[in-house]
């Protein structure tokens, strides 16, 4: 179910300009992941079509799929993030539009756990080189499916 908003004025052509620059794929912040993943002898596929919401990195041997979360976009719930503010303006366009990704992002979550796959996510701000050493630890720690037990079911 996607939440439609309805705008009813005219948008600024260079803010649509900006607006259309943001992309959903290849990230500074989901880059930075997939390079310590690679470079930690971690091999992954992108964006699995098969699965629920796309996630940005899947280790299948492994069942985890890894999602990089913008922190504005999908509104990082820590308290001490800067980068998930809400806007001060047009609130009516906003709150429903960032909500509404937050909630898909929970439904999907629970869909891909209730598959059996392991879900993590990274925050724009948690990609510092430390936080991605402890998410190369934790990736390397998981069981992989066939010893586990668990087969290798794609859906």
């Amino acid at each position: 179910m996607r939440l439609a908003v309805s705008t009813t004025h005219e948008t600024d052509k260079a803010r649509s300009a900006q607006m259309a620059l943001i992309r959903a794929r290849d990230t500074k912040p989901e880059l930075k992941v997939r390079r310590a993943m690679h470079a930690a002898g971690l091999r992954y596929r992108l964006h699995a079509k098969d699965l629920p919401g796309r996630p940005d990195l899947v280790f299948r041997s492994r069942r985890i799929a890894v999602f990089v979360h913008g922190c504005f976009w999908h509104q990082h719930p820590d308290p001490s993030c800067k980068l998930a503010r809400m806007p001060k303006s047009k609130l009516e366009f906003w709150r429903p539009k960032l909500e509404g990704n937050r909630q898909r992002d929970l439904r999907t979550r629970a869909e891909l756990e209730a598959r059996g796959w392991s879900v993590l996510e990274v925050w724009e701000c948690q990609s510092s080189a430390g936080d991605l050493e402890a998410l190369v630890k934790r990736i390397k720690s998981a069981p992989s499916a066939a010893s586990s037990g668990r087969g290798n079911d794609r859906k």
